[in-house]
């Protein structure tokens, strides 16, 4: 199956605002339709976040949403993967493999030294197709977060 790997479009608002929606459901987190559009539609035109789109016969089946940022001990430019999430009708298809190989070619383009993400530990899915793409699980660092 061919797939196209693109920067996203105000074109696109609607339907990666549909597939972000699918991805907070996923992680059991509220998904207020407006909500979540203002969300996108602000990050894009701020320019915070870089957000790619997986199509499938012209019709776009998934999104990742990258934030630069910068590495202190790298002392150079990193990407965050923050977000990605194909459709269920479009799993399997390949998109997610086309999504984080063009997250890492338009970050690679963009000057960045790499790209980091996290995902849930039971997302057994996703972490295959990162290991396979090249990805390593940190054992040097640990996360922690507060709610500020």
């Amino acid at each position: 199956m061919t797939h196209f790997v693109r920067p996203s479009t105000a074109a696109d608002l609607d339907d990666v605002a549909r597939l972000f929606r699918g991805y907070l459901e996923f992680y059991g987190r509220p998904a207020d339709p407006a909500t979540t559009r203002e969300f996108l539609a602000a990050r894009l035109a701020d320019g915070d976040s870089v957000v790619l789109v997986a199509e499938v016969g012209g019709a776009v089946v998934g999104f990742a949403q990258c934030y630069p940022t910068w590495s202190s001990l790298s002392l150079a430019r990193a990407w965050v993967l923050n977000d990605l999430f194909v459709d269920p009708a479009g799993r399997g298809s390949g998109a997610g493999r086309a999504l984080v190989r063009g997250v890492l070619g338009a970050a690679r383009d963009a000057g960045a030294v790499s790209v980091s993400l996290e995902t849930a530990a039971t997302n057994r899915a996703a972490q295959a197709l990162y290991v396979a793409e090249g990805f390593t699980r940190d054992d040097e660092f640990w996360a922690y977060s507060a709610a500020v």
